[in-house]
Order: C-alpha cells, then structure tokens, then sequence
C-alpha cells in the first residue's frame, strides 16, 4: 500500500511541474513606426539708448517659429512630412514695426522600396507667407509686393527618392506640377510672379523637381540643416531654373536655450533676376522635441537633434 501511494505521489509531482512550465512568448517588437523630430523657438532682443554719443534707436524685436520632421516608416513604407513655419518682427523707435521673418512650409512625400534605400516616391509641398509684404524694408507705407499666397507655390510630383539614412533625403521628381497663386488682386498684374495677364491668379508650370535635405553634425550641440532644390519648367524656358537653398545652423546651449543663424538664398527669374538673400541670427528659447527610435540597422535616427 505504501508502495502504491509513493508512486501516486511522484507521478502527480511531475504532472504538477508540467504544469508550470510554460511556451516563451513571442517577442514582442517595441519599434516605433512614427518617430517624431521637432524644435519650438522664440528668439527675443532688445536695445535701448540714453543721451548715447555714439547714437542709436531704442527697438525690441521677436522671432518665434517651429520645425516638425514627422516619419513612418514600416517595412517598404517610407512617408515623410515636414512642418515649418516662423515669424517675427522688430520695432524701432521713429520707424515703426517691421517684419523680420515670414515663413510657411507644409511638404509631405510617400515611398515604397524598390531597391536598397531607393523609393518609388509622390508627393506635394506648399509654400507661401502669414503676412503682407512691401518693399523699403516692409515699410507698410511703401508698396506692396507680397501677401499670404501671393505668392504660394503648390509643387505636386511623382519619382524617386534615395534616403540612406536619417541624415540625407533626396528626391529627384521628373514628373512634377507646379502652380504659382497670387490672390491678392492689388497684385494680379502681367509679369508679376510669371502671370501671363491682368487679373490671373496662378501660372501653371510642368517640370523637373530635385530637392535635397543633408543634416550635419559639425560637433556636440552644433548642427548644420542644409536644404536645396531646383526646378526646371519644360512648357517654358526650361533654361531658367528656380534655384533655392537654406542652411540652419542650431548651436544649443543647454536644454532651452540656443542659438539659431539661417541663411536662404534664391533665385527665380519669375520674381526678381537677381539673386535674393535672406540672414537671421537669434538667441532664445528652443525646445527640442525626439521620441524617434531607431528602425533598422543603417538608420541614424535624427542624430542631427540629439
């Protein structure tokens, strides 16, 4: 009987210990589809001057702006959007309120992978300004020569797009459509802008795009965002190119403040036949934005912000 019992024993411990042990769980991936990239900053400065020799006017100016790099990827699936806007003014005592930056920069672009880092790529950008314009330093008193979507510039376009990593992005469209809109009407006038008569509001272009974005870590809390694009028009003077580029240089100092200078250059034969040029420098706050994770092995994942 004892012998009998002693089995029973044994053999309802091993059924016991069976029990327990349990299949490992599959791992489960915690990789991020979207990751998110941005920085919020408001520049301030402000001079002030009593019974100075040297001279001087007193002024305060602001400039506040944001930059948003939002990205899925997944996969074959690459979609990148890109939000900037910014604005500022300075006003000077016996001149007035002046506007010092204006900027609205709205683009998205989706890719699937057909080759290592290649995408069959589409997409569009938007790029237009939040206020009026005017020439003699925006003197409003001056005339008039911009407002909000005069101009704005929609690009629509299908190609390619090569992204090796976080740091380089360039798309090559050379299927791409281009609408220039001036809806101001004090500014609808023939030539400005490219418009072909009196009254227009767009000018309809077709042609090659090329944009690049390379972001550069020149060293610790010091980055370089270099932006270029050119468009050539097939319908009509394919030989003038619209040229654009914009450098960023962010050197931060500690988690809320830093220094931004940006530098744009541009050149479109339907504006101005020159060259235009546009430099800030700001010290201010800026708060950085990253809850990117890494996706794959030769991602980078936005070192440039770290």
């Amino acid at each position: 009987m004892k012998k009998i019992l002693l089995s029973i024993s044994i053999l309802m411990g091993i059924c016991a210990n069976a029990q327990e042990v349990k299949p490992e769980a599959p791992a489960v991936d915690t990789t991020k589809a979207w990751s998110i990239q941005g920085q919020n900053t408001l520049m301030l400065n402000q001079a002030a001057f009593s019974n100075w020799v040297g001279g001087g006017a007193n002024n305060v100016g602001w400039l506040a702006g944001v930059n948003y790099n939002l990205t899925y990827e997944k996969g074959k699936d690459l979609w990148e959007n890109i939000i900037i806007l910014g604005y500022g003014q300075n006003n000077t005592k016996g001149i007035g309120t002046r506007k010092t930056q204006d900027v609205i920069n709205l683009s998205t672009n989706y890719g699937r992978e057909f080759a290592k880092n290649w995408y069959l790529s589409g997409g569009l950008g938007l790029q237009t300004q939040f206020a009026a314009g005017y020439e003699d330093g925006n003197n409003p008193e001056a005339a008039k020569i911009s407002n909000f979507m005069a101009p704005g510039y929609l690009n629509i376009g299908v190609g390619v797009t090569y992204r090796p990593n976080d740091n380089l992005t360039v798309t090559l469209r050379p299927a791409n459509a281009r609408w220039t809109f001036v809806l101001d009407e004090d500014l609808q006038n023939a030539g400005t802008y490219g418009l072909k008569n009196d009254g227009d509001s767009s000018l309809f272009q077709f042609g090659f795009l090329g944009t690049a974005i390379y972001k550069l870590k020149i060293m610790e809390n010091i980055n370089l965002t270099n932006t270029a694009s050119v468009f050539s028009n097939y319908l009509d003077h394919p030989e003038r190119l619209v040229l654009s580029y914009s450098g960023i240089l962010n050197m931060k100092i500690n988690k809320f403040i830093s220094t931004n200078i940006t530098l744009d250059l541009l050149y479109d034969h339907n504006q101005i036949q020159k060259t235009q040029l546009k430099q800030t420098l700001g010290v201010g706050f800026a708060y950085n934005i990253d809850n990117g994770k890494k996706r794959s092995e030769n991602k980078n994942n936005q070192s440039w912000l770290k």
